[in-house]
This record gives C-alpha cells, structure tokens and sequence, in this order.
C-alpha cells in the first residue's frame, strides 16, 4: 500500500450526541482503549470545556499510553467580543492536555452572520487567532470547517476565505464538513477537486448521514484527494447519525489499496463493533456492511450453490478478511447442499449419504411448518443437529418449575415470581427469583440456578426479545414465536421456541441459548458435553 488515510474517530464526541447514548467515563476509556488497538490514528475524545464528564475523562486517560493513536480534544473559536486568551473554552481545551486539538469554525456566512450574530471580518479573525494559540503552545491543530460544502454552494467566496484564516492561523490540517448530510457524492467530489487545487495542506472529510450518503460522501472526497475521513465507528450520530467508519475502513484498504488502520488489523473490525455497541448498549445492526451477521448470509439455493462453488460468485470478498464469516441460512428453501454445507463446518467428516441428513432435512421443513424459523436463530438450528447426530447431552435437567402472577400493589414490586428445579449430574438446585413479568422471572431464576454449575452464565443476559403471534384468527388460543438473543460481551447468538403457551415457548428459547453457550465454551476449550 503506497498512500495511507488517517482515521480520525469521533465516537466518544459525535457519537455521544446520538439519540439513547450516554457513555461513562468508564466506558470512554473502554472504547478508546479498543480503537487504539485497531490502530485509528485520532480520537476526538470530546469537548472538555461542554461537561465535567469530558473533563474528569482527560483526567483519568493520562495515566494511559497509547501505542496507535493520537487523543485529541475538541472546541470551537474563540467568542465574539473576547480574548482568545480570555475564552473559557479556549482554556479548558488546553486542561484536557491532549497533543491535539481540533477546532471548529464557520465557514457558512449564514452562521457567522444569523446564528452566532458576528461580523464576517470578526469571523475570520476568530478562526485565525484560536489556531495561532494553540500552534504557539506546540498543539497540531485539525481545523474543522463546520457547514463548509453549505457554505461553499451558498458564497464560494466567503468559504474559501474562511479556509485561508485557518491556514494563516497555521492549521496542519483542513477538514470539509458536510454538518448538515445534505450534498450529494458528485457535489462533494468536485468541491472537494477545487479545493485540493487550491490549498497544500492535507484535506479531511466530515460528513454526517441525513441523505443516506455519509460513507459514499467521504469516500469521494477521498477520491478528490482528502487524506483524512472522520467518522464514528458504528455510524451513530446525532440526528441519522456519521459516516461509518467498519464501512469506510474496509471500503478504501480492502477495495481501493489505501492504508488506514494496521494490515493485521483489518480481521478486527467485526469484533471491534461488537465490542463498541455492546459498550454503547446499542442494538447491533446485523445488516450492516462487512461486520454483520448479514453481510455474508446467503439463503436461495442458487447463491448458496454458487457461494460453495466459488465464493466469488455471489461475494465480493472473502468474509474472513474482516473477521466475518459466511452463514447459509436454514429455511424452508433450503435443500440437502444447504444443510450438509452447515452440518460440515461442524462436523467435517458428515457426507450428503448420512443417513442422518435426510432426516434433519425432513425435520427443518415440519418445524418451519409449525412456525419456527431457523434463518433468524441459527443456534436452535445448531442444537437441533447435535441432537440428529447423537451428539447432544443435556446439560442440565428441569425437575419443575412454578410460576405466580399477580398484580402488585405498587408499581415498585414485581407482579411475578417463579421457583425452579433442577438437576446437574446428580445434584439438585432450587432458587426462586422475581421478575417483571413471567418470562423475566423465569428466566432470572434459571440463571441462578445455573450458575451454582456453570459460573460463566454470570456474564449472560438477553439483548433482545420477540413475540410472533402466528395465526391470530384463533385469538387468545394463537400460536407464538419467541425469538431471544443473547450475549455474553463478547459473542451474540438467537434461539427460537414455538407454542401456542408463550411460557413454554420461551422457555424452550431459553433452554437453547444457555445450551448454546456452554456448547461454545467446551469447543473454544476443545472438551465434549
């Protein structure tokens, strides 16, 4: 690789101003300790001089060396009418005791003139001299143009001025803000071309997703010559959210030879955003490129026969490259290669003349018919084959359970209760465990009956649980689906019950992801159940 683009990451800034984030500090140090290691080049870690949390953050992440990146804390101008001196914000960027700063300035004569009510001169004069503070405190200042492709379509000449401040304030680096998400890729392509030509500095993008183009924009401005990309790393912003940087990464080392994080580092970008938004307690977006479940599913049987031919054919690249991996998906279209194909990576020495796969075919089909869904709970499915093939041992035994409903008092008591019963080998556990609702009763007194035997359950919970009511014209008496997903921090998996007593169902969803799990933990092991 001859060129390399810096990843400038802004997930602990911009990231944090998406809707239903609130990082800790904690989880701060967490996240940048995990970029680091990817190898990003920058993390704007926040804005010191906007809330005590970045503040105490600063503090805290001295006492960490970083070996890739560079920490970087984030403010904007000076005030109108003051000091750069005197500007408390100024002030508090140079507290957080970061090697660099990056600071953002209008660049729309709108803002200058209507938002923050300053002249145009003062505007400029405001850019020029926050830059030459810091560069005169040995900072390497990343100036950001804030609304600039507005700007520049709104008054070039204006914009390009503003540009200029920045470079005589002595700014290492102009970086091109799409604020608003709203210009086209063929928009930021040429604009970005005019500006190359004008300026020798090194170029960066910022761009956020209100029209879907974030990854798209940045990678054209790329193209026109931008040497930096800012972004977040799962894409979560304010409003529709930042260019998504598991997208754009994989998208230029892979796809156009540029060098942004360590080649190495590369197979790590999907358990990088796992890792991400689980600290985040977001949702993973298992249709997103390259890191998701999705990405490399196939289920038609053409694509799946294809697929196993030659990957090529309906890949575009090879899913272990970046820490993926391909997935047929289990369904009532699914024939003998899509099964087989899925019983052999885990039993490698099964053949299409197994007795045995006829009769998983058969199953799959009768259980879809029934209501299960195999393509969204691959986990069930797995267990369903260990159990085909004899491979299967329980590892725990239900002797009962009890479940009590009530409606509390008060909306502070739980309204349900649930007692259980099981056997492990040949030892008994009973615990009892309250819940919000029956199924969360259930489930907690299930775990903590577990793991008396099987301690690694303490780092399990649900992230996600769904009710399918499969043939609502039979009313209170319908059948229902339950989907639950599971994860232990570092893996996710799903498992599936189907019955017309949602209790059951659940409990058969249940079973499966604990079973799921252990199973997993004896592999990685590399002992039997």
């Amino acid at each position: 690789m001859k060129n390399k683009v810096k990843i400038f990451d802004s997930t602990l800034r911009d990231g944090a101003q998406a809707e239903g984030i609130s990082f800790t500090v904690d989880d701060k140090i967490k996240i940048a300790i995990a970029l680091d290691n990817l190898g990003i080049s920058y993390l704007e870690a926040g804005n010191p001089g906007s809330n005590p949390k970045d503040l105490n953050f600063f503090k805290k992440i001295k006492k960490h060396k970083f070996k890739n990146l560079q920490l970087v804390a984030f403010g904007s101008t000076r005030r109108k009418k003051i000091r750069v001196e005197e500007d408390q914000n100024v002030q508090s960027l140079i507290s957080a005791h970061t090697p660099v700063v990056a600071i953002f300035g209008k660049s729309w004569d709108l803002h200058a003139t209507e938002v923050i009510k300053c002249s145009l001169e003062e505007n400029l004069s405001m850019i020029q001299e926050t830059i030459t503070f810091f560069k005169k405190l040995g900072k390497e200042v990343i100036y950001d143009a804030e609304h600039f492709y507005d700007g520049y379509k709104n008054n070039p000449e204006y914009a390009l001025k503003t540009l200029n401040a920045a470079v005589k304030g002595g700014a290492d680096c102009l970086v091109l803000c799409d604020t608003n998400g709203g210009s086209f890729p063929l928009e930021i392509y040429e604009i970005t071309k005019k500006i190359k030509k004008q300026f020798s500095l090194p170029l960066g993008m910022h761009c956020h997703n209100d029209t879907g183009f974030a990854v798209a924009n940045s990678i054209m401005g790329v193209e026109a010559g931008a040497t930096q990309v800012q972004g977040t790393y799962l894409g979560f912003g304010e409003r529709c959210g930042n260019a998504n940087l598991s997208t754009i990464i994989p998208n230029l080392q892979i796809k156009k030879n540029l060098k942004c994080i360590p080649e190495n580092q590369i197979k790590n970008i999907s358990s990088t955003a796992r890792y991400i938004s689980e600290i985040a307690n977001l949702h993973f977006n298992e249709k997103d490129p390259y890191i998701g479940h999705s990405s490399f599913a196939h289920k038609g049987g053409m694509h799946i026969d294809g697929v196993s031919k030659i990957s090529r054919s309906f890949e575009h690249i090879d899913p272990g490259l970046v820490g993926n991996e391909r997935k047929f998906l289990m369904s009532e279209v699914a024939g003998r290669s899509t099964i087989l194909a899925k019983i052999k990576k885990l039993y490698p020495e099964v053949t299409k003349d197994t007795p045995s796969i006829k009769t998983i075919i058969d199953q799959v089909k009768s259980l879809e018919n029934q209501g299960y869904q195999f393509e969204a709970a691959e986990s069930s499915f797995e267990l369903l084959i260990k159990k085909q093939l004899g491979h299967h041992k329980p590892f725990f035994k239900l002797e009962h359970f009890r479940i009590i409903g009530e409606k509390p008092v008060s909306k502070k008591n739980h309204g349900s209760s649930a007692i259980i019963k099981i056997k492990v080998d040949q030892k008994t556990e009973i615990t009892a465990s309250e819940g919000d609702g029956p199924v969360h009763a259930l489930d907690t007194a299930l775990r903590k009956a577990l793991e008396v035997f099987y301690p690694a359950l303490k780092n399990v919970h649900l992230t996600d649980y769904k009710v399918r009511v499969l043939n609502a014209e039979t009313a209170t008496a319908a059948k229902v689906r339950v989907l639950i997903e599971s994860t232990d921090g570092k893996d996710s998996w799903t498992t599936i019950g189907v019955s017309t007593d949602i209790i059951e169902a659940s409990w058969i969803a249940l079973v499966d992801s604990i079973e799921y799990k252990l199973y997993k933990d004896l592999t990685k092991k590399n002992l039997k159940p």
